[in-house]
């Protein structure tokens, strides 16, 4: 019979995983908040990833209905500058109202004199809603940069294309497996995970305008 397993057995800590260990151990050697700032440029990785889907996506679906260089290239700098603005607006609010719960929590908390002298410390912890909405901004433009300007100013129609898909792909790879080895995760099945759905989401993309274009007779080629 299997043994009786109540809530007032003792309760024994999970052991952390060997990527945490390290970082805490770290931390804890050289007075550094390590885990912290893995969070923040794991989190860069990630915007930095979002701008280079977007704008290859973008770019490539642009093409499927126009062989104009200067048309996907607009479309591209269009994408960067929204999407970083929509990144940077859109951090904004949330860290914002992150910091607002914080403080209201620690004012409701620190009625006595210790939690008082102690909030003091906590406030510089604070996240800061300026410094994330910047970050997120730059990883976005940074990613998206990566195809706007491998294949933006590429003539041929066909030569374009392939150099924003193979540009992307190396890019893809290379954040996806950064945010994993931040992460602690694997990196080889990040990478790859990161890869395929970007080539999915351009892929999609590309299909969807191609279809769009030749249903209603919108492809316009190049002089």
């Amino acid at each position: 019979m299997a043994p009786n397993l109540s809530s007032d057995a003792p309760k024994f800590p999970s052991k952390p995983k060997h990527g945490e260990a390290n970082v805490e151990a770290a931390a804890a050697a050289h007075g550094v908040d390590y885990l912290a700032r893995a969070q923040w440029l794991r989190a860069a990785a990630l915007g930095a990833n979002d701008g280079l889907v977007s704008v290859a996506s973008l770019m490539i679906g642009v093409g499927a209905a126009n062989d104009g260089a200067r048309e996907m290239l607009v479309s591209g700098l269009a994408g960067l500058v929204a999407g970083a603005c929509s990144m940077a607006v859109g951090e904004f609010v949330s860290v914002y109202a992150q910091y607002d719960i914080e403080v209201a929590h620690s004012e409701r908390g620190g009625s006595d004199d210790s939690s008082s002298e102690g909030r003091g410390g906590d406030e510089e912890g604070l996240p800061s809603p300026t410094k994330a909405a910047a970050a997120s901004a730059l990883a976005f433009a940074v990613g998206a940069a990566l195809p706007l300007l491998s294949g933006a100013f590429v003539r041929p129609w066909a030569v374009r294309v392939a150099a924003v898909c193979a540009a992307s792909s190396l890019g893809l790879a290379g954040f996806g497996a950064a945010g994993a080895y931040l992460g602690g995760a694997n990196i080889v099945r990040s990478g790859l995970r990161v890869l395929l759905g970007g080539w999915l989401a351009m892929a999609a993309t590309f299909a969807v305008l191609r279809l769009f274009s030749l249903a209603f007779k919108t492809h316009v080629a190049s002089a």
